[in-house]
């Protein structure tokens, strides 16, 4: 399992708890819900489709949004 703290614009809540079981499945909860096991931190700038990512443990990143047809 894992967790994910999020704060910015644009999601659910302002600051959320996304978690991530084994099996895939997510799902997400308002404000900071424990035990957390805290091991990095980022920030994520989008730019259009681009994404900046600034991570103290993998250091900077640039990627592009993926988008997939159902």
């Amino acid at each position: 399992m894992l967790k994910y703290i999020e704060f910015g614009i644009g999601n659910t809540w302002f600051v959320r708890t996304e978690t991530e079981l084994s099996d895939g499945t997510e799902f997400e909860e308002k404000g900071i819900v424990g035990p957390v096991n805290f091991q990095s931190a980022y920030i994520r700038i989008w730019i259009y489709k681009s994404v900046f990512i600034f991570d103290l443990k993998k250091g900077f990143r640039l990627g592009k949004k993926v988008t997939t047809l159902n």
